[in-house]
């Protein structure tokens, strides 16, 4: 374990960080249903190639393929007493990966959902929440990942489960929440609210965020919020690349590296420290925004107009605070690049 991350952070007004885990396994034959961490151990060398397309595209921190490697989903691949060697395996390529980058590059340990629901809703408490949490970061912290980063979090009872298992590990972290219905998480959880939750947790995160969701445009309004509530860390923005589309049997994302570039610098320029991609996001992608946020010098925080007018549409009127984010900006058939 390192403090790479706090150390990056304090020293650069922006760090990239990669894209999709899961569209660039589905591109190297990884089959519908079949667990992604399984191929730390089936596939090494897969694996190692998607760590090292996000660093050679100038990703600074990579998530390892650790993201359902929790008992609770593994579970459901028959595995789920081999949590430790499927982390271990996902870290250990990750290490190899960036420690000949000959650069520092921050391997960050995805943590996804348990995948059950939290109580009361759920039969899942609060106190197996945190143990599951725990058996996963305690295994990723033995196998050297410099950071944790739990991701595309619904409800605020999990992520506060996650950062209690994190605080018995005694690892740094990050965390990143799935805004994808109306500007609110899947339970309800606006911009606003993260943020106050996140600064009052007695083992807070390095930096959070919003990843996955809608598109790079729903992303930005949230990034937005997360600036106006004034938050006292750094912000992470990991959106689509495009919207989701069926084609030919396929899920296929639709923006552009021209487009993922445009929401680099929008990001950057609206307050996020750390910026990357999530579904959908190729190398391809990487490169140019990587390009874009090295060669374009940083401007005003741009408006929801100018969002609008630069990476299409939002998805709903509204941004989830009940602030209307009006009507006149959905612009769904105006995608540029």
């Amino acid at each position: 374990m390192s403090d790479l991350l706090s150390r990056l952070l304090e020293t650069r007004d922006w760090l990239m960080a990669d894209g999709a885990t899961g569209t660039n396994l589905f591109n190297m034959g990884l089959a519908s249903g079949e667990a992604p961490e399984l191929w730390n151990l089936e596939q090494p060398d897969n694996i190692r190639k998607l760590y090292r397309s996000a660093v050679d595209a100038g990703s600074d921190i990579f998530l390892t393929n650790t993201f359902g490697g929790n008992a609770s989903r593994l579970k459901l691949h028959g595995a789920s007493g081999r949590v430790r060697e499927i982390n271990k395996a996902g870290v250990d390529l990750g290490r190899e990966v960036a420690d000949a980058a000959g650069r520092p590059v921050v391997v960050a340990a995805s943590i996804g959902p348990t995948g059950e629901i939290m109580a009361p809703m759920g039969s899942l408490t609060h106190e197996l929440a945190v143990e599951i949490f725990h058996e996963q970061a305690d295994a990723l912290k033995e196998a050297g990942a410099d950071v944790l980063w739990v991701e595309t979090i619904s409800a605020p009872e999990e992520f506060k489960a996650a950062a209690e298992a994190f605080a018995k590990v005694g690892m740094p972290w990050c965390g990143t929440m799935s805004f994808d219905t109306a500007g609110r998480t899947m339970m309800g959880v606006t911009s606003a609210q993260m943020v106050a939750m996140v600064d009052k947790l007695p083992h807070p995160p390095l930096a959070f965020g919003a990843n996955c969701g809608v598109g790079a445009a729903d992303l930005m309004r949230t990034v937005l919020g997360f600036v106006a509530a004034g938050p006292e860390r750094p912000i992470i923005a990991k959106g689509n690349a495009g919207i989701p589309k069926y084609h030919d049997g396929h899920i296929h994302y639709d923006g552009t590296p021209e487009l993922m570039a445009e929401y680099a610098v929008l990001a950057r320029d609206a307050g996020a420290t750390i910026i990357g991609g999530c579904c959908g996001t190729m190398s391809e992608h990487l490169a140019a925004m990587r390009k874009a946020l090295e060669t374009r010098p940083r401007g005003p925080r741009p408006t929801l107009d100018e969002i609008a007018d630069k990476l299409g549409g939002f998805s709903s009127a509204s941004d989830g605070t009940g602030d209307d984010a009006g009507a006149a900006r959905e612009r769904r058939g105006r995608r540029r690049g």
